[in-house]
């Protein structure tokens, strides 16, 4: 085995994930981060059961259900009329029937889990102000290049460095991400400052004529995340963009008072204009792979972004571990088990977004009508394939 070490380009949560995966393995990890400190922007974040599959693999189940909060149900509102849609409870019945709990922490927590779990281990080195340019091959190797001018040699290069991989240019050559249109505006809000009526233990999702707002407790329920989505055509990629409050709430004056009231309680609000890319069948390049938002960059509509990064880190570790350590066999089998089923979220991601978070008039009614009518375990039967998932099912 090649005494140089696993490169992986990129410390948010899917390269600290990988790093973790790996070196529980035995393969010793570098991960460089082009930022100045590792750390993550960004507020709330929901996990599913696959997510805690995931942080059990990897070692750190306990610290990171030591960070999250959990909600007690799935609600969605119509924004329209206020009227509940659907109430799901993710009580012991869901933990039993999917092995694992619902829950929401701050992302800036999680990473810090992940992070520490990296620190403790000897064979994980983490290096900052390494912004990954683009890779070169030398047979069995590979040369990583930074910004800087310097070059790092590897066995192998993960490509973990987000939407915009500089990876993903050499791996997959392709445009720009897809612009999805829809401007996500993000704030948090003390508890104190949330209508007391809507202090609810549950990630609730108001759906409405082109936009949807979602808020959940946070960071042992001293904040609340609020995110509010609006589809207004935004023609450009812009990423956490200062916005006065006035911009925000003209795209939402034409729902219920319930919810605007909750929008107006937001302050220094950001926007996100939201990108994708349509599914790939290839993320490998001989000793070089993606993962994460690199290899299948998705809408957020699933709130399954780092979720599927995790698994993708798991799958990736296990397959290294399965063929000891070769790269030429682990990576396209890791590219195969995780490309049905990360390609299923991307492609339902952008299905949901437009038929049930933002539809109006008799789209929104039948809608209404189809999901107030399910049971509870129609929703289980039907987030079995999502949540059941580790990241290692051959059948999903």
């Amino acid at each position: 085995m090649s005494p140089l070490p696993i490169i992986i380009a990129g410390g948010g949560i899917g390269g600290l994930a990988a790093a973790l995966g790996l070196a529980q393995k035995g393969f010793r990890c570098l991960v460089l981060e082009k930022a100045s400190k590792l750390g993550e922007i960004g507020a709330g974040i929901q996990l599913g059961p696959n997510a805690f599959h995931s942080f059990d693999y990897l070692g750190v189940g306990d610290a990171a259900r030591e960070q999250a909060v959990y909600v007690e149900f799935l609600r969605l509102m119509d924004a329209m009329s206020g009227e509940v849609i659907m109430h799901l409870p993710l009580d012991e019945g869901f933990r039993k029937r999917f092995g694992n709990p619902y829950a929401v922490v701050h992302r800036g927590d999680l990473h810090g889990v992940l992070l520490q779990g990296c620190e403790d281990s000897d064979l994980i080195e983490l290096r900052v102000n390494a912004d990954v340019t683009g890779y070169q091959q030398h047979g069995a190797t590979v040369d990583v290049l930074l910004a800087n001018g310097e070059r790092v040699a590897g066995r192998a290069l993960i490509g973990a460095d987000g939407l915009w991989s500089a990876v993903r240019r050499g791996v997959v050559g392709d445009d720009a991400p897809r612009v999805s249109g829809h401007t996500t505006y993000r704030s948090v809000i003390p508890v104190d400052q949330m209508p007391e009526d809507l202090r609810w233990n549950a990630a609730t999702l108001w759906a409405g004529p082109r936009i949807h707002i979602v808020h959940y407790p946070l960071s042992g329920w001293k904040y609340f995340n609020l995110v509010a989505t609006y589809h207004n055509h935004a023609p450009e990629p812009v990423a956490g963009q200062p916005v006065s409050n006035e911009e925000v709430f003209k795209g939402f004056t034409h729902i219920s008072e319930t919810i605007q009231q909750v929008i107006h309680r937001g302050t220094d609000w950001k926007l996100w204009v939201l990108c994708d890319r349509d599914p790939v069948e290839n993320w490998v390049d001989g000793p070089v792979t993606l993962l994460g938002d690199a290899a299948h960059p998705m809408m957020q509509y699933y709130a399954q972004g780092a979720c599927m990064a995790l698994e993708d880190a798991v799958c990736l570790a296990h397959m290294m571990e399965r063929f000891a350590g070769d790269v030429d066999r682990a990576f396209p089998a890791y590219n195969e088990q995780r490309l049905i089923r990360t390609a299923r979220v991307q492609l339902g991601a952008r299905a949901i977004g437009e038929h049930i978070y933002h539809p109006d008039g008799a789209h929104a009614r039948v809608r209404n009508h189809i999901m107030s009518n399910l049971t509870v375990e129609d929703y289980y039967d039907r987030f079995e394939w999502l949540y059941g998932g580790t990241g290692l099912d051959t059948n999903q």
